[in-house]
């Protein structure tokens, strides 16, 4: 009979991607894993683990293979209705939880919530803040709904194209990963980005037509001293900060990811 080991050897991926999916057909941790290389496997979970091997192949991302990606250590369930979750992202929630820190009880709206990773985050953080996601997508907000119930956190969830739902209220805190990927940029068609809803990473011929729309409409979304965080690619702080200069906004300023990257940009409003 096939170990456990021969057959992660025999499935031609990456290792730490070859682990995954079978931990995922057992139900068990890498600790089991290291203990049972030797253990003989039974046919049927051969079989569930070949076919998630085939998929794997055909280039489906491991998270819509799973069903599920860690963020901010929150266990989140991920669909192809919505982007992966990513660690540079995270850059945004510890600013941002900085920032709601400051105002116990505060607000924060956050702008294109997908699979609801950055406002359940938040709300992790600070369970006595109000917390609001908004998207666009009615099969996100289902997804981002789906993980709120299963983490147990309150968060308002509203469909709707950005701040349209919510034009009659403020808040202390607005925050966005939009889409600002060029259209032309290569990397759409390379790793996981394909298999990814394409209306959440194509940001039109520069990359900013989102992030000009949040610039321009963010102030009359906050109250007075309330800040805007949006995360946007590496090389396109300087335009970001630009924008935000010219609409006014205050102390702008912009931190950098892991690897060194500008990723996410503050601005207050006057």
């Amino acid at each position: 009979m096939t170990t456990v080991e021969a057959l992660l050897k025999k499935a031609g991926l990456p290792r730490r991607e070859s682990e995954l999916l079978l931990l995922s057909v057992l139900d068990q941790d890498r600790a089991w894993l290291f203990a049972h290389g030797d253990a003989p496997l039974a046919e049927e979970n051969q079989r569930a683990f070949a076919h998630l091997v085939r998929r794997r192949r055909a280039k489906e991302p491991i998270a819509y293979i799973l069903g599920e990606r860690e963020f901010w250590s929150l266990p989140l369930r991920v669909t192809p209705e919505v982007l992966i979750p990513r660690p540079d992202t995270e850059v945004l929630v510890e600013w941002g939880a900085t920032l709601l820190g400051k105002t116990p009880g505060g607000s924060c709206l956050d702008l294109g919530t997908g699979s609801g990773a950055i406002a359940l985050a938040l709300k992790h953080e600070y369970p006595d803040c109000s917390i609001t996601g908004v998207d666009a997508s009615a099969g996100a907000l289902s997804v981002a709904r789906c993980n709120g119930q299963r983490l147990g956190l309150q968060v308002e969830w509203l469909q709707g194209s950005w701040f349209e739902p919510v034009s009659d209220r403020r808040f202390n805190l607005v925050v966005s990963n939009p889409p600002y990927i060029r259209d032309d940029d290569t990397h759409l068609k390379s790793g996981d980005l394909p298999s990814e809803p394409a209306v959440a990473l194509r940001g039109g011929t520069d990359g900013l037509d989102s992030i000009r729309h949040i610039i321009e409409g963010g102030q009359a979304a906050l109250s007075a001293g309330g800040g805007l965080l949006i995360e946007h690619g590496w090389d396109q702080g300087a335009a970001v900060r630009e924008l935000m200069q010219r609409h006014a906004w205050q102390a702008v300023e912009t931190r950098r990811d892991l690897a060194g990257h500008e990723r996410v940009t503050y601005g207050c409003r006057p």
